[in-house]
């Protein structure tokens, strides 16, 4: 199918560097002679008709700035058949031939049952807990990780002046990668994630009462927010460690801020290669970044495979924590 028009979205949580995926998309189509439409509000966007025209202007100092300027919003009505069925009614309204789709799995599967049904879709992952099994990076991840240490650094003068325990929640409700990655940075004493079985005592407990013994008088203890009891753990740790500690949440302040050299460059990119695949009518497609190269897979198997978590790594981080 000759695809004359595209349109972009942004669905899900926000991620730092969405906009410079949106930006390469308008860019690369305008390139090759393709016409953009923006599409707000994700899905509902769709839904409610609320579809732009985007030129090269339209994109211009956005690249640095964090968020997404076609905003984002969940949409319970698209995941209905009369739903779609009104989206892609819209999208033919307004000339659109096919969709880039920036956003994590759901907004996937939402790709995945435009395309079933003849509107060709394009994912490109964008989501800072980096949990996409398709591919090994997504866009905002190394921003959400730089932006978590610098906030755990600041919290250790704290937890330095005053000989404290500092228990520190991140992001990542069903994948402990931010905290993998922001412990390992922040020579944390330990890293609690809920993709591996840890005992509190042996593994938290004991290595602050032992690492006490070798002379060190401040810890720093990252959580991911699927683990969460970040209080409680900060109680029993005051209660058996005889040490005083405090429990932070760094919260939404992980999505927001300027994205990383690294998320603007995979961000260009990822949206450069969705272009490729919809001006040859390729739908059905997401964009996947393995084995340092840049490719795509079909959206059924990218959202039936699972991602394996870093074994190896968090090894190395329990292993030089002592």
């Amino acid at each position: 199918m000759a695809v004359k028009t595209i349109g972009v979205l942004t669905s899900g949580g926000d991620a730092p560097g969405m906009n410079a995926a949106i930006r390469a998309v308008v860019r690369t189509a305008l390139a090759e002679g393709l016409k953009v439409k923006g599409i707000m509000r994700g899905y509902a966007g769709l839904i409610d008709e609320e579809i732009i025209d985007l030129d090269l202007r339209s994109v211009s100092d956005i690249i640095h700035r964090g968020g997404t300027i076609l905003y984002t919003a969940r949409c319970p009505e698209f995941k209905t058949e009369e739903g779609m069925q009104t989206a892609i009614a819209n999208a033919r309204k307004h000339g659109i031939d096919g969709i880039v789709v920036i956003g994590g799995d759901g907004s996937f599967r939402g790709a995945r049952d435009l395309s079933e049904r003849g509107l060709p879709c394009v994912g490109v992952p964008g989501t800072i807990d980096n949990d996409i099994s398709s591919t090994e990076y997504t866009i905002g991840f190394d921003t959400a990780m730089n932006t978590a240490m610098e906030m755990v650094d600041r919290l250790r003068d704290t937890a330095q002046s005053h000989e404290r325990c500092t228990i520190v929640e991140v992001m990542g409700r069903h994948a402990g990668y931010i905290a993998l990655h922001t412990g390992i940075a922040v020579g944390a004493t330990a890293v609690l994630v809920p993709e591996v079985p840890f005992d509190l005592e042996k593994d938290v407990i004991n290595k602050i009462v032992n690492t006490k013994k070798s002379g060190k008088k401040h810890f720093i203890v990252v959580v991911a927010e699927g683990v969460g009891r970040v209080n409680e753990i900060a109680k029993t740790i005051e209660e058996k460690c005889g040490i005083e500690s405090r429990a932070t949440i760094l919260g939404h302040v992980q999505r927001g801020g300027s994205p990383t050299v690294r998320d603007r460059v995979m961000a260009s990119n990822m949206g450069y290669e969705a272009v490729q695949l919809l001006k040859q009518g390729i739908g059905n497609r997401v964009i996947c970044y393995n084995g340092g190269k840049m490719g795509n897979k079909d959206i059924f198997e990218a959202l039936n495979e699972k991602k394996s978590y870093e074994f190896d790594l968090h090894k190395v981080a329990h292993d030089i924590s002592i």
